[in-house]
């Protein structure tokens, strides 16, 4: 998701995000689900960290990342503590980044996951359909699959998406926190009333070569135009329920029950700021004291920053257990049905996270929230992956239905 670092000071104070203690006979249930089911997360901003930090460097990922001078949320070691056999790698680039340029960045990108994979063999693997994602589990590997995080990556240029689909992106988030040329994203004004023409076709030519289109972070009328004109499943990589947190890049009860009849996931993520209305709120006031000091100490930088290092001294951020994450799991099973609910933690890709979930060894302590709650092993191990593996293999499907269908030339008129 790649969020702004409007309170990077104060990262990770708020609360301990080490694991939690879970008795021995509940992760003995775990493991044995996780065994016979992959837990596939949705979104991971690894590749973007690794870029943005240390050069696009990937050697230094086997363990220990969170006791680096730049510390990351993910490392192969704690991958394996957090029972991860499926990864959406995001092959993230600013929404600010279009034409040729986007092109040029997410192949960069797209390399940057490759070298990850090629650097750790004997836990990384690529995976590009459902039954990939499902032998290399059974091999003890992490099946390694990628993502791009915006409509823009495409450059509005068709070819661009199906050259992708060959290097082996498997789904494209619609838009990202600005609208592009053909969709309207959640967290910019309106601009095209949700889908263009041209983004109908780019709708219909991911479903021709099986590419997932993602929603999460596009505006709702971007949602529901999407589920109209698509012949295969949708996911939402990264994305709350609206009913329980009422920010727009979270899916409405509304949407949950279109996506029910589309076959779809919505994976849930582990941001504080879309999980809790506690730590929106606190969001806002600090926005709105930054913009007031920026306001009153124009031209004095050193004065700002104290300013607001004594006003983050004086308010931290909320604390967000668990049960939260586990509540908004629990409403979208309730609205939608436990066949379209998934994980997708966006890990790398935020300030701080959730207690205990602010690292990938996490994952188990979502599962033993879920057990406390009285889920069953089936509806955990649908959760896990077998949600999500079954949306791709609709994508599969809907492509092979599709095949004697020619590439589509249209191209964008503005």
């Amino acid at each position: 998701m790649r969020i702004s670092l409007l309170i990077a000071s104060l990262m990770m104070t708020s609360a301990p995000l080490h694991a939690q203690a879970i008795d021995a006979k509940t992760q003995a249930r775990i493991d044995r689900i996780l065994k016979k089911t992959p837990l596939i997360d949705g979104h991971n901003d690894l590749p973007w960290e690794l870029r943005d930090k240390y050069g696009s460097h990937v050697d230094n990922i086997a363990s220990g990342t969170d006791r680096l001078e730049k510390p990351l949320q993910t490392d192969i070691a704690r991958l394996r503590a957090g029972r991860v056999g499926g990864q959406f790698w995001s092959v993230y680039i600013p929404a600010e980044v279009t034409g040729p340029a986007a092109i040029e960045m997410t192949l960069e990108q797209i390399d940057v996951v490759k070298r990850m994979i090629a650097a750790f063999p004997r836990d990384l693997e690529l995976a590009t359909t459902a039954d990939d994602v499902v032998r290399i589990h059974r091999a003890g590997k992490i099946a390694s699959l990628i993502g791009m995080e915006g409509g823009h990556h495409i450059a509005n240029n068709l070819a661009a998406l199906r050259a992708f689909y060959d290097l082996g992106a498997r789904y494209m988030t619609i838009t990202h926190f600005a609208n592009n040329d053909w969709a309207d994203s959640a967290t910019a004004d309106p601009e095209h009333n949700g889908l263009t023409p041209f983004g109908r076709t780019v709708i219909g030519e991911m479903d021709r070569i099986g590419m997932l289109a993602d929603l999460s972070h596009v505006s709702e009328k971007t949602m529901t135009d999407v589920l109209a004109v698509t012949r295969a499943p949708v996911i939402f990589s990264h994305s709350n329920a609206r009913a329980l947190q009422d920010h727009p890049r979270n899916v409405s009860d509304a949407v949950l029950r279109l996506l029910a009849a589309n076959g779809g996931v919505v994976m849930v993520n582990f941001y504080p700021g879309y999980l809790s209305e506690e730590v929106r709120a606190f969001n806002i006031a600090r926005a709105a004291e930054e913009g007031r000091l920026k306001a009153q100490l124009i031209g004095q930088p050193d004065k700002l920053k104290a300013a607001l290092d004594s006003w983050d001294a004086a308010h931290p951020v909320p604390a967000v257990p668990v049960a939260v994450v586990a509540d908004h799991i629990g409403h979208i099973a309730r609205v939608a049905g436990h066949d379209h609910v998934g994980i997708g933690g966006d890990l790398d890709g935020v300030p701080y996270a959730v207690v205990g979930l602010g690292s990938v060894d996490g994952y188990p302590l979502v599962f033993a929230e879920l057990i406390r709650r009285g889920w069953s092993d089936a509806n955990l191990a649908k959760l896990a992956g077998g949600n999500v593996l079954r949306a791709l293999r609709g994508a599969e499907a809907t492509a092979a239905a599709m095949k004697s269908q020619p590439p589509s030339l249209e191209t964008l008129t503005k």
